[in-house]
């Protein structure tokens, strides 16, 4: 595995454990604190496609994490300590559902392609299509049935689109250094 690949695994990793606590907060509201890192753990083992040694402690830390930055609290009654979401972790969770997220695009073009796949089965094909609306709304291209292309990093919202959609192991981030004749995908995107 490259150095890139790494500082991506590395970054993605804590912000997609932080995504996934905020979206099943959002999804159920208020969770306890004692099944939660089993809860999160479960849906961390979807995304990724197997099980990581340190998960319940990443789960923790992100949890901290979330708690630090204002996104949820502890709430203790006499049934046990349970987690909801804050006005603020609301918001964030919010801005994903209603399509306000952004992709922050860099001055410079580092020159790779954010490639992303899907694969979903033909039962799901009202699924396929707002994940296809999705993609086209953010500015991807399509490059071939279930192939679309961006040039910007945009990890983080393929991370988040995986949780909100429920698609874990159907799609896939990749990041390529070449597409075949890519000049008409420059030209689109504006980067010569």
């Amino acid at each position: 595995m490259g150095k890139l690949e790494k500082e991506i695994k590395t970054r993605s990793r804590k912000q997609s454990i932080q995504k996934i606590i905020l979206n099943t907060l959002y999804g159920v509201g208020l969770v306890s604190v004692a099944v939660f890192a089993p809860n999160i753990a479960g849906s961390l083992v979807k995304l990724r496609g197997g099980a990581d040694r340190n998960q319940k402690y990443k789960v923790n830390r992100s949890l901290a994490q979330l708690i630090d930055g204002g996104f949820v609290f502890l709430e203790k009654t006499h049934r046990g300590t349970f987690v909801r979401l804050t006005p603020r972790g609301q918001k964030r969770v919010d801005m994903f559902h209603a399509g306000d997220v952004s992709i922050k695009k860099p001055a410079r073009w580092d020159g790779k392609w954010r490639v992303v796949i899907y694969d979903l089965k033909e039962r799901k094909r009202g699924l396929r299509a707002k994940l296809r609306n999705t993609l086209a709304s953010f500015g991807f291209i399509k490059l071939q049935h279930s192939v679309w292309v961006y040039p910007y990093d945009c990890e983080d919202l393929i991370m988040l689109i995986k949780a909100d959609f429920k698609i874990g192991k159907d799609i896939l981030y990749l990041i390529a250094e070449k597409v075949e004749n890519d000049l008409w995908l420059k030209r689109s995107f504006g980067l010569l």
